[in-house]
């Protein structure tokens, strides 16, 4: 095997060794398969493999989204009982019951595709493989975590209200499976040791105690209307003390995204999952300044301004317009606050906004004009 490793090899003791000497890989019938680490031997490794089983998506990384592996299989009977052919197709049987092995992954049964073609001879020849199969995995947040992991908190320059993450979006104080921690208390020396590697993935987050309880919270805050744009504030704020956050990403639906001019600190990339419809944006990290979010602390915060034309018709402060409507934290869909909670304009930007008549205000005026010599 190349490019990978089988966490376990079995008992091999009812196979022969190969000409060097060596016993198989692996002998199980059901082998768990990891990737190996970057800076691997050459000898062992493969073309696009060695990512520490780590995988970003296409838009943040593209030499980070695709690992591979090759083994070859022994004791393989290709040819079915009384066949000539030297190879014989219709005896390989299709791999079943794939597992990614993390949580909220579900894989369904391969199948076939036209062959792979790739390059050899420096890109001068081309070879086919025998078969190619696919086998497609999906992600489902409630399969993940029977809670949500992420808030959001809305804000702006025209109310003095903060509508907070919804109580308790993600778990409540004092019930099982929450475990908090007071703002500004230190974490005991237990909770920071790093836990064995099985461990790892079932621990529940340690949060910092709020009305939410949850280990990520986004804020949107509507900074500052101009005569042609406005401008947005989103600040990520990681409250979880045993975990960081590397390489992570937020996704925003929001109508008026098909006009973003200008963004400062985060990475963009529209998503136009549906035709020519853009509202709906990728946001993450620039490498070595803020992709990643340390645990919760002074440091555990990524912030960017966002500054947005007005379009013509369909741009309004009323209503909550202004706010997204859908927001996701890798891959997870944060609890929004419901809509009659969104800030809104003072009663009487409504008045000056739509019932002001200039024709009034111009007779107004020309009268103290006219009228004012008179008074003296």
């Amino acid at each position: 095997m190349r490019g990978a490793e089988a966490v376990e090899q079995g008992d091999c003791s009812s196979f022969k060794a190969s000409g060097a000497g060596q016993l198989p890989h692996c002998c199980m019938k059901r082998p768990v398969i990891m990737d190996l680490l970057p800076g691997t031997p050459y000898n062992m490794q493969y073309t696009n493999c060695c990512k520490g089983g780590v995988l970003s998506s296409m838009n943040q990384d593209p030499s980070k989204y695709l690992s591979a592996f090759q083994m070859s299989i022994g004791n393989f009977l290709v040819n079915r009982p009384g066949s000539d052919s030297p190879f014989d197709k219709l005896n390989i049987t299709m791999p079943t019951n794939f597992n990614l092995g993390i949580p909220g992954y579900t894989c369904g049964d391969a199948f076939l595709v036209p062959p792979t073609r790739f390059s050899d001879d420096k890109g001068r020849r081309r070879k086919q493989t025998l078969e190619t199969w696919n086998i497609t995995c999906t992600y489902s947040q409630f399969q993940a975590s029977r809670a949500p992991k992420c808030c959001v908190s809305l804000s702006a320059f025209y109310n003095t209200t903060i509508v907070n993450c919804p109580r308790c979006s993600c778990g409540c104080q004092g019930l099982g499976g929450a475990k908090c921690i007071k703002s500004g208390d230190e974490p005991p020396p237990t909770v920071l040791q790093l836990p064995q590697e099985p461990q790892a993935a079932a621990l529940p987050p340690l949060v910092t105690c709020s009305q939410h309880m949850c280990p990520i919270r986004v804020h949107w805050h509507v900074k500052q209307s101009y005569k042609e744009y406005w401008r947005v504030k989103i600040t990520i704020t990681n409250l979880n003390f045993l975990k960081n956050y590397s390489d992570w990403n937020l996704v925003v639906q929001h109508p008026n995204l098909k006009s973003v001019r200008q963004l400062f600190s985060f990475n963009y990339q529209p998503l136009t999952t549906y035709g020519n419809i853009n509202d709906t944006g990728m946001f993450w990290g620039i490498k070595f300044y803020n992709d990643m979010l340390l645990t919760s602390g002074n440091q555990g915060n990524a912030q960017t301004e966002m500054l947005l034309h007005k379009d013509e018709g369909i741009f309004t402060f009323r209503e909550g317009w202004t706010f997204p409507r859908r927001i996701s934290f890798n891959g997870d869909e944060c609890v929004m606050p419901p809509p009659d909670d969104y800030p809104t304009l003072p009663s009487g930007a409504y008045t000056i906004g739509a019932n002001l008549n200039p024709s009034l205000l111009l007779v107004s005026f020309l009268f103290l004009a006219v009228a004012a010599p008179a008074l003296f």
